[in-house]
């Protein structure tokens, strides 16, 4: 692709807790731009990004918005992500293909729950970020008091790029910490122009404390700057930048600016600053992979359109004119419609139809695409979130994507036939789609669940059950995903020796099973295997295990935190056969469980209840109430933040009752933190809920 200058790509996430502004951000960003020819407001259900009617109608963000926009000769592809805790797999797949990120945290809230959830998946990719604090014009913001909750609560080093002049309703701008100018917006000028104007005496020597110490947090990273600042000469701002972009990119570094987007200040410095600070894709440099034809092996794509093409497909989302469309993030090589690309892990080739470049939900389409691109494909038939694309001429794959642990179900039906018709199709359209998303008939009811990663998560699947794909179903009050386990280890012994369809078939093997503490996984080992033994018995003993763990042998969960040791399998030259041994493993699978004694396991959820220090009381004897452990509170601003640990049973409907205890004035977030053993009375309660225990 003549003419690319792949230097100058920046492919970005903008990240927060729910209610920090990245949406809000992100519109003022297409503005100023000129993508957009007018704002949009998220209050008003009139913003680009949030184009799905479900965002719309509640304010939030719930799926990753991608779009592209340029800035100084720059291209910038952006992904907007959700803030809300149930859609955190948004975040970590948009995560998974980006360079660079801007935090946006609230210059009255701080670091907020979400914040931290997000930032440790960043941590996870090693993505260099800056951080945006917004909101400078509320009551009670405090912009140091941020900077040193990043430093603390992250673990970050990090250092103001801009001060600002003002705050709460007299905010108008920001002291250029590295210029040492003066930036001030007009109101009512939406945002477009702001003055440039030199820096008062009163104002010049704060700044000069505040870049002072800039550049003693530059030092650690430059042993040059170290150099010349300790001996008290001038360093030159364009030197000064060249500091930050490097301790951002290769030390992570966290360079802070602010502003108020929705007052329309501050986003140009922060459009200036994802293109000199943030990395392009030549600064990530070569992206490792695994050889296809021998998994252990790794080796290294560069970023340029003259190599091999390769690919991760990073999100699935339906497009109502032209179908499914695969989001991609191109490493390296280009890509053109027509092609004929390689999915290693499904082993199938697959015909790129057509290339879109995504502006949220609307499309461009373009002819062909090169290394460092994010780009949307139609007409992919086989390759699912996490898979790689990649030419068939040496074949590389990507590490795949880890996905949490849905931890909340309920049961929904057909309304009529034709729904029913549809509604196994389209669940399973969705479960491709969104890979927290779930669903399995339960043998013991009957009934058909699905499950999702919090009661929005699944009332938002519903809604779009009903609304986008006509598809009438009557729904549950939601359920806790139990798991199942064993408290202690068992022996069992099964042979499966008859006649099955005219031929005697002989499977024969012996396990046991104990607990696996500290884990959430089915482990099957076999330490030594038989000789003469075929190892695709050792197979079949293998996946009859695996395959009888998710019916659980007390009330129809999935197993989980059991070790499978398989000790002996016995083979017949004329008899054995696959499908025996799958019948012995599981029989001896099920029958050492119940050995070795059944227990129901519970979701435990990390809560954060942030409120008026008034009702801080009720909050905590509500918390106690609910079988929950407080774990710490911490005072902020006239407001304490509880954190807690609370089972996920007692946590339905929290947030109309947290509403009611404090006038409408408190705020929560929950999450997955682990399962642990129900005490036999619970245990008893829910088998009688489920008809199973009387």
């Amino acid at each position: 692709m003549k003419g690319r200058d792949i230097n100058k790509i920046r492919n970005i996430g903008i990240m927060a807790h729910i209610d920090a502004g990245k949406t809000t951000t992100s519109e003022r960003i297409l503005y100023y731009t000129g993508k957009n020819y007018k704002i949009g407001e998220v209050h008003e259900g009139t913003a680009t990004m949030d184009w799905m009617i479900q965002e719309q109608e509640r304010g939030i963000t719930i799926t990753a918005a991608a779009t592209t926009c340029a800035w100084n000769g720059h291209v910038i592809n952006i992904i907007d992500t959700p803030g809300h805790v149930d859609f955190t797999i948004e975040v970590e797949r948009s995560l998974r293909v980006l360079d660079g990120a801007v935090g946006v945290f609230c210059a009255v809230g701080g670091v907020e729950p979400q914040s931290e959830t997000v930032w440790a998946q960043g941590d996870k990719y090693k993505v260099p970020r800056i951080a945006f604090i917004n909101k400078m014009d509320r009551t009670g913001a405090d912009f140091l008091s941020v900077i040193s909750e990043i430093r603390e609560k992250l673990g970050k080093k990090s250092a103001a790029l801009q001060m600002p002049i003002g705050s709460e309703e007299n905010f108008k701008g920001m002291i250029d910490l590295i210029n040492l100018k003066a930036l001030e917006w007009k109101d009512g000028s939406m945002g477009e122009a702001f003055e440039t104007r030199e820096l008062t005496t009163e104002e010049l020597d704060e700044a000069k404390l505040y870049r002072d110490e800039l550049l003693e947090h530059l030092a650690d990273y430059d042993d040059k700057l170290a150099d010349r600042y300790l001996n008290g000469e001038e360093i030159p701002s364009i030197e000064v930048e060249n500091a930050i972009r490097t301790a951002t990119i290769k030390h992570g570094f966290i360079p802070v600016l602010c502003g108020s987007a929705f007052k329309n200040k501050g986003v140009q410095p922060l459009l200036d600053a994802i293109v000199k600070y943030l990395p392009s894709p030549l600064d990530i440099g070569s992206t490792k992979a695994h050889d296809a034809k021998d998994y252990e092996v790794m080796v290294e794509r560069k970023p340029d359109d003259e190599e091999l093409f390769s690919g991760l497909a990073f999100k699935i989302a339906s497009d109502p004119f032209v179908g499914r469309i695969t989001y991609v993030r191109i490493y390296s090589g280009t890509l053109k419609v027509g092609q004929q690309v390689l999915n290693p892990l499904e082993k199938k080739k697959e015909r790129i139809n057509k290339l879109l470049q995504m502006h949220a939900n609307k499309r461009t389409e373009i002819e062909e695409a090169g290394a460092g691109d994010i780009v949307a494909i139609s007409g992919l038939k086989f390759t699912t979130t996490g898979q790689t694309l990649c030419a068939d001429h040496k074949p590389v794959i990507y590490d795949l994507m880890e996905f949490p642990a849905t931890v909340i179900s309920v049961a929904i039906e057909p309304k009529t036939t034709a729904d029913e018709e549809k509604l196994q199709t389209t669940l399973e359209y969705l479960r491709i789609e969104d890979p927290s998303f779930t669903f399995q008939q339960n043998k013991e009811t009957g009934q058909l669940l699905i499950f999702g990663m919090g009661e929005l998560h699944l009332e938002i699947i519903c809604d779009r059950l009903a609304r986008e794909f006509k598809v009438g179903v009557n729904v549950g009050s939601p359920q806790v995903a139990y798991r199942e386990s064993v408290t202690g280890s068992a022996h069992a012994e099964q042979v499966v020796n008859r006649e099955i369809q005219g031929k005697n078939q002989y499977g024969h093997c012996r396990l046991k099973v104990e607990p696996l503490e500290g884990a959430a996984e089915i482990k099957v080992e076999i330490p030594k295997k038989e000789r003469g033994v075929p190892v695709e018995f050792y197979e079949a003993v293998e996946r009859g295990i695996l395959d009888s763990a998710p019916g659980g042998a007390l009330a129809g969960y999935p197993f989980i935190a059991i070790k499978i040791t398989v000790e002996e399998v016995k083979y017949s030259e004329t008899d054995s056969n696959d499908v025996a041994y799958v019948i012995a493993a599981s029989q001896a699978f099920k029958e050492a469980c119940q050995k070795a004694g059944l227990v129901l396991m519970e979701p435990m959820m990390a809560l954060e209840v942030t409120t008026p220090s008034d009702f801080a009381g009720d909050v905590i004897a509500d918390v106690n109430a609910k079988r929950g452990q407080i774990l710490g509170i911490e005072p902020k601003a006239a407001k304490d933040i509880l954190k807690a640990e609370v089972p996920l049973s007692e946590m339905f409907g929290y947030s109309t009752q947290l509403r009611s205890k404090t006038q409408g004035r408190a705020s929560f977030t929950m999450t997955f933190r682990r399962y642990e053993k129900l005490t036999p009375n619970l245990t008893k309660e829910v088998l009688q809920k489920r008809g199973i225990f009387t």
